[in-house]
């Protein structure tokens, strides 16, 4: 493995992961709510009209961080080396994985983990399980 040492940028990866942080503490300080997309999103596409304003006001920051960072530097440009089948089948493979696990990255992976439940232990040790295992398969398995 090596380390693209032009596109490392450790002090924007910190500086970013204290800002999760620290939406997901106000967010549950605040709100009582845990900060996980999946309910976020998932409130929104129930009938009940509980929590609409919050729920929009999160993905509306979630839409306009990366214009306000614009704003300051230039936004990096993703490159995605895989073709539009494969990111419709991981994009509902990662779906349904959210169903069954209860919950997405964002709330078993960091707020789960930081109330120190158990159950986000296993579904974050179960999914970077699972992405370890596929990434291995596709880049040296299939690709060989």
């Amino acid at each position: 493995m090596t380390i693209a040492w032009n596109t490392f940028t450790p002090y924007a990866a910190l500086a970013g992961g204290a800002l999760i942080g620290l939406a997901a503490a106000i967010l549950v300080l605040c709100n009582g709510r845990i900060a996980g997309i999946s309910g976020v999103l998932g409130g929104l596409l129930r009938p009940s009209a509980e929590g609409v304003g919050w729920r929009l006001a999160f993905l509306a920051g979630l839409l306009a961080a990366p214009m306000v960072y614009a704003l300051a530097a230039a936004l990096p440009r993703p490159q995605i080396d895989a073709g539009w089948a494969t990111l419709v089948a991981a994009g509902l493979l990662v779906g349904l994985g959210t169903r069954y696990g209860a919950g997405c990255t964002s709330g078993h992976g960091v707020c789960g983990l930081s109330r120190l439940s158990l159950r986000s232990l296993v579904a974050t040790l179960a999914f970077m399980g699972a992405g370890f295992a596929t990434v291995y398969v596709v880049r040296h398995v299939v690709n060989g």
